[in-house]
């Protein structure tokens, strides 16, 4: 059946007060990534809320990663009566300790709501809701499936989640990520890759007023290797290096021994990551310094979400935004989200489509509240006009 974008805008604008209702609540709710019961009690609300719109709602256990444990994932589906299957993804996560929920509460202001996770992603994974229930209220069933997953732990770079967001992504028509919009209204088609990156340095120490010709300093090598990364910024394009922390040494009278670095490296493709990796690598295992010796380890990979990937479903959000009267844009940004991980098994994945919202891990965290009719009915129709086809 073909959807009225008027009738779409129109209830997503009557349910408002309602989602503020409920965001206020979600907000209420401590947590933080490391927070499992907390994560976990804002999953139950989201699957509550979709098993009585219809869904089948499951939860699956994530397993632990380096002795942490982390929440649930929730997974939601909803068989229709098409062939195309669509996936909505949000975390349930926030960056804030427990106790924040209570320090600064939920509030609105000028137009904005403010709160932790309100924008990040607490306001994403409501808009997905409400989105669906749009849709069900509307009777629109012509997808082969909408699918809606919640993970716990995507501000620490999904450790225990992204395999099973990934291999419940596979195989999907399109995937649209809940992260919120940028402050400009933009959706997100682009997304570096990071990689953590770790040198070890190991040379010999020695008194430095005794004996110091019988010592092989480690600081040096580390210290030359952490200029040779810097040089490699800009190498290739919007490609970054950064050593944040370099640690050498025990006392001032003593010739270094051990070394390490500890940085990351961000890239618009994957071509340009594994580019940068080999070549850290190959730099800390050439050395320098007579007696040291150096190895590089690479940690986290997290893909890059590149533009191929999201331009053809960021073709046709213009076109839907177009039939309901929104101008859309798109941007590319630093940082990285689930998306990453979706785009990485070959599915079409477009970025940011929640409501626009900024100051993310920030005390000044807000959520434009005007701006959530209009991205409800964006992401209804865009999952409707994806699923029809």
């Amino acid at each position: 059946m073909q959807l009225s974008p008027s009738s779409l805008r129109h209830r997503a604008g009557q349910l408002l007060p309602q989602y503020l209702r409920e965001l206020a609540h979600l907000v209420s709710i401590d947590s933080g990534t490391h927070d499992a019961e907390g994560v976990d009690a804002v999953g139950r609300w989201c699957s509550a809320r979709l098993a009585a719109l219809g869904f089948a709602v499951e939860h699956i256990a994530t397993a632990p990663v380096e002795g942490r444990r982390y929440g649930q994932v929730v997974v939601a589906r909803r068989r229709g009566s098409g062939t195309r299957r669509v996936l909505l993804f949000a975390h349930l996560d926030t960056v804030y300790p427990a106790g924040t929920a209570a320090a600064r509460p939920f509030r609105e202001r000028d137009g904005r709501a403010y709160g932790p996770g309100v924008c990040d992603d607490k306001g994403g994974a409501l808009a997905g809701i409400h989105a669906a229930q749009v849709l069900v209220e509307s009777g629109f069933d012509s997808f082969g499936e909408l699918v809606l997953v919640f993970t716990p732990d995507e501000e620490v770079g999904s450790p225990a989640s992204a395999e099973i967001l990934a291999g419940i992504a596979a195989g999907m028509d399109a995937a649209l990520c809940l992260e919120c919009a940028r402050e400009n209204g933009d959706l997100v088609v682009a997304r570096k890759g990071v990689a953590d990156i770790g040198v070890s340095v190991r040379g010999r120490a020695a008194h430095s007023g005794v004996e110091p010709e019988r010592g092989r300093n480690a600081a040096v090598e580390a210290a030359r290797i952490l200029l040779d990364l810097d040089r490699l910024n800009g190498r290739r394009a919007d490609l970054t290096v950064n050593v944040g922390v370099l640690t050498a040494g025990e006392r001032p009278n003593i010739v270094p021994g051990s070394a390490t670095l500890s940085g990351e490296v961000r890239a618009k493709t994957a071509a340009d990551l594994a580019w940068a990796l080999e070549a850290i690598e190959q730099r800390a295992a050439a050395g320098t310094v007579p007696g040291v010796t150096a190895c590089a380890q690479r940690a986290a990979v997290c893909p890059p979400l590149e533009r191929t990937a999201t331009r053809l479903l960021f073709d046709r959000a213009r076109d839907v935004g177009a039939e309901l009267g929104i101008a859309v844009g798109g941007a590319a940004t630093g940082g990285v989200s689930d998306a990453n991980f979706v785009a990485a098994r070959g599915v079409p994945v477009l970025d940011g489509m929640g409501p626009i919202g900024g100051d993310d891990h920030s005390e000044a965290e807000w959520l434009d509240v005007a701006s959530v009719p209009d991205r409800v009915a964006l992401l209804a129709l865009l999952v409707a006009r994806v699923g029809e086809a």
